[in-house]
């Protein structure tokens, strides 16, 4: 099976024991989503993976909500 999805961005940012990757995907169908993925060191050479998938149509309410979450943490 080929994997249609096109790549359109992508980012990592290193946070101590932890990893995130950004990366903007379109689907076959064309749809736009965000995928943040996070891995951490677990126990010796283990990871431990998370993915929160956002798509396009959502982007602006989850960006809000972000930088809701932002300003309460200052």
């Amino acid at each position: 099976m080929t994997d249609e999805r096109k790549e359109l961005y992508s980012a990592h940012i290193s946070a101590g024991s932890r990893t995130y990757f950004f990366d903007v995907k379109v689907s076959s169908d064309g749809t736009k989503y965000l995928t943040i993925n996070e891995a951490r060191r677990a126990d010796g050479d283990t990871f431990t993976r998370n993915r929160v998938m956002v798509f396009e149509e959502y982007a602006g309410n989850f960006l809000e909500a972000l930088s809701n979450a932002m300003k309460a943490m200052n």
